[in-house]
């Protein structure tokens, strides 16, 4: 659901304070329509922005489709003064939205291409082996001001997960609080603070450190700017350290990982690959409103 004023700013911002190219008498239809292809997202926010003019949306692609250049993922009808006031604004959203989306599915693409991976078991030489379709890519909380939602959305409409929404969603243990407390304490220190229901990520550095956060009560330990070889080492002690706490204890690979590069991280056994890059560097993509 998008606020109302948050659609008044988004128009006022556009438009200013006296326009007069929107001022076109009579009705007219409207077309939002793709120059590329890839996956459609932010049409609910660019629904939102006609809806508040009083323009009727007629038809519209559902969040998370794949569609190509030449189709129609939006049409409206209504007044030609305020289609046309909208125009831009959910041109802008749509295209942003939809960029992140195209850029998280084909993040979520390349994680496939791993077909299983393995990892050295118990004594006997067994081993333990997992379909890459578990592995999860998620954003994080590098999102424009006041777009979040938007962004947010346009993750999971391109087959992501959202991770935090916002700071309170779970408690993460960065570098700055081991270097300030050490690891340990605080980690206690926080999970002491925080309700029984919040999760407690921990950051580490160096593959040592990943056994570490399990022992100390983590239940998610992020191996922060890692290349896949030592991603994999630490996966590796830190299954070992959640097998003798007899618990789950979840592997997040994080830090300048590329959509080339996901493959190679899909292939260490980490269960949630987080890219920044999703939303704060996905292209936008091409779409195009035509009238009449």
């Amino acid at each position: 659901m998008i606020p109302d004023s948050k659609i008044e700013t988004w128009l006022r911002e556009d438009v200013g304070h006296h326009d007069v190219t929107n001022q076109v008498p009579g009705r007219t239809t409207g077309r939002l329509v793709a120059k590329e292809a890839g996956v459609v997202a932010g049409l609910d926010a660019a629904r939102a922005v006609f809806e508040y003019l009083g323009v009727e949306v007629v038809d519209s692609t559902a969040a998370g489709d794949r569609i190509d250049a030449g189709d129609t993922v939006l049409e409206v009808e209504g007044s030609a003064r305020e289609v046309l006031r909208g125009e831009r604004v959910a041109v802008n959203i749509a295209g942003h939205a939809s960029g992140v989306a195209t850029k998280t599915r084909r993040a979520v693409d390349a994680a496939r291409e791993i077909d299983r991976w393995e990892t050295s078991g118990d004594a006997s030489g067994e081993t333990a082996s997992r379909e890459s379709d578990d592995v999860r890519v998620a954003g994080t909380r590098k999102t424009t001001p006041g777009l979040r939602g938007v962004e947010k959305r346009a993750v999971v409409a391109g087959g992501g997960d959202t991770h935090r929404l916002d700071l309170s969603h779970m408690v993460m243990v960065k570098d700055n609080h081991v270097a300030e407390m050490g690891l340990e304490p605080a980690v206690e220190h926080f999970r002491e603070r925080a309700s029984f229901a919040t999760k407690v990520e921990v950051e580490v550095e160096t593959v040592e450190q990943a056994p570490r956060a399990a022992e100390a009560g983590a239940d998610i330990v992020l191996l922060d700017n890692m290349d896949p070889e030592t991603t994999a080492e630490a996966v590796d002690l830190l299954r070992t350290a959640a097998d003798d706490l007899g618990r789950e204890v979840l592997a997040e690979a994080s830090g300048g990982i590329t959509v080339e590069t996901v493959p190679d991280y899909a292939a260490t056994g980490v269960d949630v690959i987080s890219m920044g890059s999703l939303t704060h560097s996905a292209p936008t993509l091409d779409l195009s409103f035509r009238t009449g």
